[in-house]
C-alpha cells in the first residue's frame, strides 16, 4: 500500500500547473540529526519533499523548472559509496533517482554549488520556502550572490522570491484515494491500539506499560512508529494537555486519557480515548465523559462538504457549554458563558486540525477573513476535551483533577464524512464492555 510513481509525478504537474512561467521551485530533504554523541534519529524525510518524490534519502535537494527542456524535474542526492553502504544500507545515486523515482536529471549533491546557480540564472522567480533552514536559507543567498556577481557580464539574477507554501500546501489539503487508502490503514493500526490498551489496563501499572502496549501494536500492524510522542496521562496528568513522561502509577479510580497515533507510509493518525483504570466510570466521570462525548457528536455532525471548517468546533463548544451548566460546573445563561468564553476554563483548545503527512497538517484554515470550506478528501480530527483542574478551588472537589478528551480521524466525503478511527469504542457501555472482556 504505496504512493505510485505516476500519482508523485501527478503532483509534481500539479505544482509546477500553478507556478509563474519562467520560474523555479527549489525543496531542501530534510536532514540526518544527531541524538547523542555518535548517534542519530531515525531519519524521517521532510514532508514536502516526499510528498513531491517518494524519496527517502537526506542531504538532497529537489528542484522543479517548468518547460526545462532537458527536464523539469532535477534532484541532487548523495553518490553512491559502497564504504558507506557497507554501514549504511543502500543509496539510489543519481541514477537510481532517474531509474527509480521517475527524475528527468539527477546529480550529485556534490556538485549543487556549481550547477544549481545555472538553473536559477536568467529565472524571474524563485519559489522557496525561506525560514525553515538557515543553513539552507544562507546557500540559497549564496547561489543568488553568486549570479549577482557577474551581471557584468551578463548573468541575470531572479527578479524576485515567492514562499512556496501556500501553493503546495493547498494541493496536500486534499487527499487523493490512494492518500485516503493509506490513512485509512493508519487508522485501522491505530484503533486496534487502542482497543488492545483498553483490555491491557489494570490499577498498579505504570503509565509506560500503556505506551508499550501500543507501540507494539504499532510495529505488529506495519507502522514502525508512533506519528508523535504519545500522551498516557492517568489521573492528574491527563489535565495536561501534552503530558508525555508517561511515569506515574496509574491508581484505581483515576480515569487515563491516551492520545497516540501511529505513522503508517508517512501518514499519521491521531486519536485519544479516556477510560477508568479499574474499568469503570464513576458517577461523576461518566457524567463529565457524556457531556464530551455530546460535543463530539455535535461537532461530527457538522463535517460535510460546504461548511466551513469552524462549524464543529462551534458545535462542540455549545454542547459542552450547555453539559457543564447542567452539571453546574458554569452558571449563567448558554448563549452569554460562549460569548464571553467561560467554557475556556475547561475546554481551553479548538475541536480539531488538519491530519496528513504531517499530524498538524498544512493547509490554512481560513482563506482572506472566512472560515475555509470543507471539501471531499480534506481529513481533520475532531477532539473537544474538558479538563477540571486539581487546583480548582471554584468548583466541587468531586470534579477536580478529572480530564477527558476523545478523538477521532474524520474524512469529508461527497456526501457526508467518513470515521477513520471508528473501531475504537466511545460510548461508556462500549469502553466498559470491551475492558471487561
Amino acid at each position: 500500500m504505496k504512493i505510485s510513481n505516476s500519482e508523485y509525478k501527478r503532483r509534481r504537474r500539479n505544482l509546477m500547473a500553478l507556478m509563474e512561467p519562467n520560474s523555479i521551485a527549489i525543496i531542501p530533504s530534510a536532514r540526518q540529526q544527531l541524538r547523542s554523541r555518535d548517534t542519530e534519529y531515525s531519519f524521517r524525510q521532510d514532508s514536502d519533499f516526499y510528498y513531491l518524490s517518494g524519496f527517502q534519502e537526506p542531504d538532497s535537494v529537489l528542484v522543479l523548472i517548468p518547460g526545462r527542456e532537458h527536464g523539469e524535474y532535477v534532484v541532487f542526492c548523495p553518490e553512491r559509496d559502497p564504504q558507506s553502504e557497507l554501514w549504511h544500507g543502500q543509496r539510489a545515486g543519481p541514477d537510481g533517482l532517474c531509474r527509480r523515482f521517475g527524475a528527468d536529471d539527477a546529480f550529485p549533491v556534490g556538485d549543487v554549488d556549481d550547477i544549481l546557480p545555472g538553473l536559477i540564472e536568467g529565472r524571474e522567480r524563485v519559489y522557496y520556502s525561506m525560514g525553515r533552514s538557515s543553513r539552507f536559507d544562507q546557500q540559497i543567498m549564496d547561489w543568488v550572490n553568486t549570479i549577482r556577481s557577474k551581471e557584468s557580464t551578463g548573468a541575470v539574477p531572479p527578479g524576485e522570491f515567492t514562499d512556496l507554501d501556500h501553493m503546495l500546501h493547498d494541493l496536500r489539503l486534499i487527499k487523493s484515494a490512494a492518500e485516503q487508502r493509506i490513512m485509512r490503514r493508519a487508522g485501522e493500526i491505530t484503533a486496534a491500539a487502542h482497543r488492545r490498551i483498553m483490555r491491557f489496563c489494570e490499577p498498579d501499572q505504570f503509565e509506560y506499560e500503556l505506551e508499550g502496549e501500543l507501540h507494539h501494536e504499532f510495529v505488529r500492524g506495519g507502522a514502525r512508529h508512533p506519528a508523535y510522542l504519545s500522551i498516557v496521562g492517568s489521573g492528574r496528568n491527563a489535565c495536561t494537555l501534552h503530558y508525555v513522561e508517561n511515569s506515574a502509577r496509574m491508581r484505581e479510580g483515576d480515569l487515563v486519557l491516551v492520545d497516540a497515533g501511529c505513522e503508517f507510509e508517512y501518514y499519521a493518525a491521531d486519536v485519544s480515548r479516556t477510560f477508568p483504570v479499574s474499568g469503570r466510570f464513576s458517577p461523576e466521570q461518566r457524567a463529565l465523559y457524556e457531556v464530551v462525548l455530546a460535543g463530539h457528536s455535535a461537532a461530527i455532525e457538522q463535517v460535510r462538504a460546504g461548511n466551513h471548517f469552524n462549524q464543529s468546533h462551534d458545535a462542540s463548544v455549545r454542547a459542552i457549554t450547555g453539559g457543564l451548566v447542567e452539571l453546574g460546573l458554569l452558571d449563567g445563561d448558554v448563549d452569554a458563558l460562549i460569548a464571553s468564553q467561560a467554557y475556556r476554563e475547561f475546554y481551553m483548545h479548538k475541536v480539531g486540525h488538519w491530519l496528513g503527512l504531517d499530524v498538524h497538517d498544512v493547509g490554512d484554515y481560513r482563506v482572506g477573513e472566512e472560515w475555509r470550506v470543507l471539501e471531499p478528501g480534506m481529513v481533520m480530527t475532531i477532539e473537544p476535551g474538558i479538563y477540571v483542574s486539581p487546583d480548582n478551588a471554584s468548583v466541587p472537589r468531586k470534579w477536580r483533577g478529572i480530564g477527558i478528551r476523545i478523538e477521532d480521524n474524520v474524512l469529508v466525503t461527497q456526501d457526508g464524512c467518513e470515521i477513520l478511527t471508528d473501531a475504537v469504542p466511545r460510548s461508556v457501555a462500549g469502553i466498559e464492555a470491551l475492558m471487561a472482556s
